[in-house]
């Protein structure tokens, strides 16, 4: 399916069900510390009042920086939902990351969670196999059954992990897909960055199933190295914005842009300058 196939398709549909967008955070801030409950807080109004605003987030640990202990009466206060990350690099920290969700759960209930995504590019780095990682998807879905909770469950990886025919125990057993697509980590031309991202979507699409596929992370550095022909700007980064979160705003595709405020980070990819202004035109027309 091609760009302008998409959009008119996206352009039929955006009447009836709207697509989700929102943005990555960190669970600890640009100067290495941990994000507290106040800092979340702050973090979730600046994206609600962003052009369009932005009233989802997803959050890459559950245990880590005490993330949801501190992140989740964040949300409830500022009415966001939460796209929950569980690690899986290795048993302990799976059972912790296990444990602070369910200890969210029983303490908040589950009407601030949008998602769960069970692991992140674990294949890609290939740190575990598909029926591992199965299998542990199976897992939390059975924890969050027995408290009476059942959102959707899916995993985040590149697109070159989805399309290996090795992993498709993973697509079997999530409700969704989640790709991570980055033109620029590929040293593809800002001008060709766009047509690069829709097809890495449709060749997960391919392999999916007829299961949503959604846009877990993808974004254009404002600092950093010069990676083929891609290069950091300020410049690039508008225009990838517009084309890739307007556009897929657009075309009806649940995306999370990558990121807000990782400004010490090399490269960064914050829309956000030290003060919270936006470096570049975010809205959508």
């Amino acid at each position: 399916m091609k760009f302008a196939s998409i959009l008119a398709f996206g352009a039929a549909l955006s009447g009836v069900n709207a697509a989700l967008k929102g943005f990555n955070l960190a669970g600890h801030l640009a100067s290495g510390a941990c994000r507290t409950e106040n800092d979340w807080q702050l973090a979730f109004e600046r994206l609600q009042t962003l052009p369009g605003g932005f009233p989802n987030v997803r959050l890459y640990a559950s245990g880590d920086c005490d993330t949801l202990k501190n992140a989740v009466p964040a949300a409830l206060r500022t009415g966001t939902k939460l796209l929950v990350g569980v690690w899986t690099q290795d048993a302990n920290k799976f059972e912790n990351e296990k444990q602070a969700l369910l200890q969210a759960v029983q303490q908040h209930g589950h009407d601030w969670i949008l998602a769960v995504s069970v692991g992140s590019e674990d294949l890609y780095r290939q740190e575990t196999n598909a029926d591992f990682l199965a299998q542990q998807i199976w897992d939390v879905r059975g924890m969050l059954w027995s408290v009476g909770a059942s959102p959707t469950i899916g995993h985040v990886d590149t697109w070159t992990a989805w399309v290996d025919p090795a992993n498709k125990a993973v697509i079997d057993a999530v409700d969704w897909i989640g790709n991570d697509a980055y033109a620029y980590f590929e040293g593809i031309d800002n001008g060709d960055a766009k047509n690069a991202y829709y097809e890495a979507h449709d060749k997960v699409v391919a392999v999916s199933g007829g299961k949503e596929v959604w846009t877990t992370e993808t974004g254009w550095p404002i600092s950093g190295a010069t990676i083929g022909a891609s290069f950091p700007s300020v410049n690039n980064l508008q225009k990838f914005w517009w084309d890739v979160a307007c556009g897929s705003i657009a075309s009806n595709i649940n995306i999370f842009w990558y990121i807000l405020d990782d400004f010490a980070d090399n490269p960064s990819f914050a829309v956000l300058d030290y003060y919270y202004n936006p470096l570049i035109d975010m809205s959508c027309s």
